[in-house]
């Protein structure tokens, strides 16, 4: 190595406590150059087993240059000479690189040690959330400890002497043979009697003061009328209008109506007259009225003449404009399509059905004008509050209300085979997606409306008004049928959802006077959890089943024994009876495809549901079944044999029905048909 190599000066590497170099500088700054150098830098991509390749391989190559200078020093060689001072400078160099491997493991460690502690530091943070997780577990287990501790205040009500509540209240709640003899369960039993008639003389009340409103809004009407009929009877030589307002005669509006029906399509119009004409001969509680916007559907009557003429015009205008502006998309053009092909004529019917009790059905009919059909939507107005029963939500949908009033009439699609061919043209695929927005078109309703379309069945050959007349009385009176079977069903469900099924005094003879078995559950549940059940396959294979049809769940129980009771309930109840499929929990899961007599059980609440129809039309049948199958479920655990001893019935369930023959034939069918007046239990 020259002497001018040696004296040529450098600049130093001078590193900050940050670990950032910096170069020293001299007394000019400004004449030297500024190197910076980063060994954290470098630390980052550098690779720590090839550092340790690094360092052993320096080390090999110093011990090996050592081994150098000494055998020259050996061989004679002077200290000075250039072979001894060449292999010098390589050690040099090669101390250097151990010197900085050496501050890069430094470096290393103090970044591993770093990082162990913010592992350490987050391991604390999760060690608090413990704890103050620990913590709020014991202070929730204290507050549980309190409440279980709570004492209640039902010992400050009054509640009727133990002789009156086994006098007055039904076997459903005072269950005599529990509630004898367990304290326990006679004050809950009790506070339900206490609760169920708070509930009914609640309801009293609110029925007599709704009573005495509306007697005396009457009595204020009358008042104001006798008292504004002296001014009116004075005038009644100027003009009859005041006339005809206060004596309450509607020949004004009869008049207005005449002149707004005018302005109707033909199918609404025809609708129109035939139901008035029946609420004027046979149903004083049906009225029809007419709703919508008069000025638009008067400019929808100008002649077709004109309106062609106009159309053909506003069509070369529009062509004319899309020459000069951007063409509109597509899309945007098969919406308005969309839009124009299921709009609706401007005027609409609003038929309403009065029931004896107070609630109406509203059914408000739409005219598509360009697919010609006629479309329903409903309503339903009560006097009294039905949010109370969770089960019966889908009773009274507006949706689903008038599904199947015929037999596989969903009104899902339309009945014009015309419309299929206009559906294509504008991109339609199922006219489904539209019925929630623009109504249901029932085969019935076009019927109403003297619409009949060509179809597979038979044609009667009528049509306008005589095919309306055909169908009016029928159709009404199913209307009805259906609004009080749907409210009916929506009290007992209400009912059952509180383990009480109600049975009408007219079906108590059907059903022996105590009954163990009883009802602890009742919910509905969707088609797609219905078709999940392992034991109601069966029912679909056979096809018994269809989405428009409603499923229920309801348990029954008796001691350790539990029975699911599969419930499809078709549209047309109580015309169509319920379909029941069993599934006994008890020693094991059965059902009716795997032991005979669940499915003789089936069939005394499927096949014989004539006896349960009770007074017509029949809307107990539900309860009376489900009834029913309490009872058989009695009969069924009480005759049960006993394999391990050969008794007659199990212990748990003692005998309580009076059966002739405890079992009969191969398959040990149990009696399960009631006989009134006798009181027992015999063989079908």
């Amino acid at each position: 190595m020259s002497s001018d190599a040696v004296k040529k000066r450098k600049p130093k590497v001078i590193r900050s406590e940050a670990g950032a170099p910096e170069t020293k500088r001299g007394r000019a700054e400004g004449d030297q150059d500024v190197r910076v150098y980063n060994e954290e830098v470098e630390l980052e991509v550098r690779d720590p087993q090839q550092d340790y390749m690094l360092y052993k391989d320096t080390c090999a190559a110093l011990a090996k240059l050592m081994e150098e200078i000494q055998e020259l020093k050996a061989g004679g060689a002077k200290v000075q000479s250039v072979e001894i001072e060449e292999r010098r400078t390589q050690c040099s160099v090669h101390f250097i690189t151990l010197k900085k491997l050496n501050r890069l493991a430094h470096m290393r460690l103090k970044k591993g040690r770093d990082q162990t502690h913010e592992a350490k530091q987050r391991v604390d943070v999760l060690h608090l959330q413990l704890q103050n997780l620990l913590y709020e577990v014991m202070h929730l287990q204290k507050e549980i400890g309190k409440c279980l501790e709570f004492r209640s205040q039902h010992e400050e009500i009054e509640l009727v002497s133990e002789e009156e509540f086994f006098q007055e209240a039904p076997a459903e709640i005072s269950r005599p043979h529990v509630t004898r003899d367990d304290q326990h369960q006679l004050t809950l039993a009790r506070l339900d009697w206490e609760l169920e008639q708070r509930k009914r003389l609640a309801e009293q009340y609110k029925m007599s003061l709704a009573r005495k409103e509306k007697i005396q809004k009457a009595i204020e009407q009358k008042r104001e009328y006798l008292s504004s009929l002296q001014p009116g009877l004075q005038n009644i030589m100027q003009a009859s209008l005041p006339v005809q307002e206060y004596l309450a005669i509607p020949f004004e509006h009869m008049q207005k109506q005449a002149e707004v029906a005018r302005h109707l399509p033909p199918p609404l119009y025809v609708l129109l007259v035939q139901a008035g004409a029946y609420g004027q001969a046979c149903d004083k509680n049906l009225s029809v009225s007419i709703s919508g916007d008069v000025d638009e559907a008067k400019a929808l009557s100008r002649p077709p003449e004109d309106s062609q003429d106009d159309e053909s015009d506003s069509d070369a205008e529009e062509e004319q404009q899309n020459t000069k502006r951007r063409r509109a998309t597509l899309g945007v053009q098969l919406d308005d399509k969309r839009k124009e092909m299921l709009r609706r004529h401007p005027l609409s019917l609003c038929v309403d059905l009065k029931c004896k009790d107070g609630s109406v059905l509203h059914l408000f009919f739409y005219y598509l004008m360009n697919l010609n059909i006629l479309t329903v939507k409903t309503k339903v107005s009560t006097t009294t509050d039905l949010s109370g029963a969770v089960s019966a939500g889908e009773l009274l949908n507006s949706e689903s209300l008038l599904n199947c009033l015929y037999a596989s009439d969903h009104g899902k699609e339309t009945p014009n085979p015309a419309n299929r061919y206009q559906f294509d043209k504008v991109g339609i695929t199922t006219f489904g997606d539209y019925v929630s927005d623009l109504g249901h078109p029932f085969v019935w309703v076009q019927k109403l409306g003297g619409l009949q379309f060509s179809s597979g069945g038979a044609q009667s050959g009528l049509t306008g008004s005589a095919l309306s007349a055909s169908h009016m009385e029928r159709t009404m009176k199913l209307l009805r049928g259906r609004l009080q079977a749907r409210l009916a069903l929506h009290k007992q469900f209400s009912s059952l959802e509180h383990s009480i099924i109600p049975v009408s005094s007219e079906c108590q003879h059907l059903f022996p006077a105590k009954v163990v078995s009883g009802l602890v559950r009742w919910t509905t549940m969707s088609c797609q959890e219905f078709t999940e059940l392992g034991f109601v396959q069966h029912v679909l294979k056979a096809g018994l089943v269809h989405e428009t049809d409603l499923f229920f769940m309801a348990t029954v129980e008796r001691g350790t024994a539990r029975l699911r009771a599969a419930v499809v309930m078709n549209p047309r109840y109580p015309e169509v009876a319920p379909l029941f499929s069993l599934s006994l929990h008890w020693k094991g899961e059965r059902s009716g495809r795997t032991d005979d007599n669940l499915q003789a059980m089936e069939s005394e609440v499927n096949v014989f549901r004539s006896e349960l129809q009770g007074p017509r039309p029949g809307l107990q049948l539900l309860t009376n079944q489900i009834q029913r199958l309490c009872v058989c479920l009695d009969v069924y655990l009480e005759t049960e044999s006993q394999v391990c001893d050969g008794s007659e019935g199990p212990k748990e369930f003692p005998r309580e029905k009076m059966c002739l023959r405890t079992a009969r034939g191969p398959s040990r069918l149990k009696p399960f048909k009631y006989n009134h007046p006798q009181g027992f239990f015999s063989h079908r």
